[in-house]
């Protein structure tokens, strides 16, 4: 006799169902967050790495030149004058050939295959080098920044192509930029030869100095251009000294190559501080306070990492509230969106004599 016993097997039933979906949707709203942040933990290690390998690179070249690379290199002219193969600027008297502190160090970051395929006695827009500065490195990327990672047009003052000999000039880009100091000299260290310069910014002393195209008289970072920067000549201590930090390609573009004359720099956002800014600034920054530039009220603009004006000649990463800057002895750190503003002052300035206090 056959045994037709129907097997009745245990199962879920819609509302176990529906609490166990809401159990694992409760669980994945926790652990995203710590996921997002471990990988923004991560990206930013990689980016502190990479601003110790270019420091490291700095340090390199400084022991087989007797100084750092310059901010930027460019004929030398007192008056605005120099040859034709020069192209000297005649607002900013920048001029070939144009290579910044990024193309300097390429033999030290093991891309001496790059650096022997760069004429680095012609212009950055040499038909020789038109392919090579197109050239995209991870060293010199972060990897949180959102913007554009490839290399991009160079732009005139009115944000169109700039065209010289005939061609577009194409740059890799940078997302890490050189300091300046606190003082800023970008399109008023030419044919403006006079500027303002802050002698003491606890009190707000200025004087006036005649610059006549030699920047030095102004800078007081160790980058600028034709600068050399010797190790001795940072006074303040390399280890109190910023040497580098970020600069994310979603405020504005900048590039390891260089600087071209008349190349403009464009803020892809405006606030009232911020605009179009001269060349200097595809490759430098400046921490503030600087003679000639002032905020809305008419007060000097002191602008660490992220601070709101949003300028295109100061440093801004996207990292969780702050960014990553690289010290003189190669020392990396991240600092705060609210950092103190006068200890960025006094970091930013390599030879004005500032006690520092971290206040830790």
């Amino acid at each position: 006799m056959n045994d037709h016993r129907v097997v009745i097997r245990p199962a879920f039933t819609l509302v176990e169902l529906l609490v166990v979906i809401a159990i694992i949707g409760l669980l994945m709203g926790v652990l995203l967050p710590a996921v997002q942040q471990a990988r923004e933990s991560a990206r930013r290690v990689q980016c502190s790495n990479n601003l110790r390998q270019l420091v490291l690179a700095m340090h390199l070249y400084e022991s087989a030149h007797r100084r750092f690379p310059a901010g930027y290199c460019t004929y030398a002219t007192a008056d605005g004058r120099g040859p034709s193969w020069a192209a000297v600027d005649p607002v900013t008297w920048d001029a070939a050939p144009g290579w910044g502190w990024g193309a300097l160090i390429l033999p030290m970051l093991e891309q001496g295959n790059l650096a022997a395929g760069l004429r680095y006695e012609e212009p950055i827009w040499a038909a020789e080098n038109r392919q090579a500065i197109t050239t995209t490195m991870p060293v010199f990327l972060c990897p949180s920044s959102s913007g554009d990672r490839l290399p991009f047009p160079l732009l005139n003052q009115q944000g169109h192509p700039l065209i010289v000999a005939g061609h577009e000039i194409v740059v890799g880009r940078s997302h890490y930029v050189a300091s300046h100091g606190q003082e800023s000299c970008w399109g008023e260290c030419g044919a403006a030869r006079t500027g303002t310069v802050f002698t003491n910014i606890y009190t707000g002393q200025t004087r006036t100095v005649i610059i006549d195209g030699d920047v030095s008289r102004v800078a007081d970072g160790p980058f600028f251009r034709n600068s050399g920067t010797r190790a001795a000549q940072v006074t303040d201590g390399l280890s109190h000294t910023i040497f580098l930090g970020e600069h994310s390609s979603r405020l504005s573009d900048k590039t390891w190559v260089g600087v071209v004359p008349g190349a403009f720099t464009m803020p892809r956002f405006h606030t009232p501080e911020n605009g179009p800014d001269a060349a200097a600034t595809l490759v430098l920054v400046h921490g503030g306070p600087s003679g000639g530039e002032l905020d809305i009220t008419g007060h000097p603009i002191i602008h660490p990492v992220n601070y709101p004006t949003l300028h295109v000649g100061q440093m801004f990463a996207e990292h969780l509230s702050g960014g990553n800057i690289a010290f003189g002895d190669g020392a990396t750190r991240f600092v705060s969106d609210y950092i103190d503003l006068i200890l960025w002052a006094e970091l930013s300035s390599m030879n004005e004599g500032e006690v520092i206090d971290w206040g830790e």
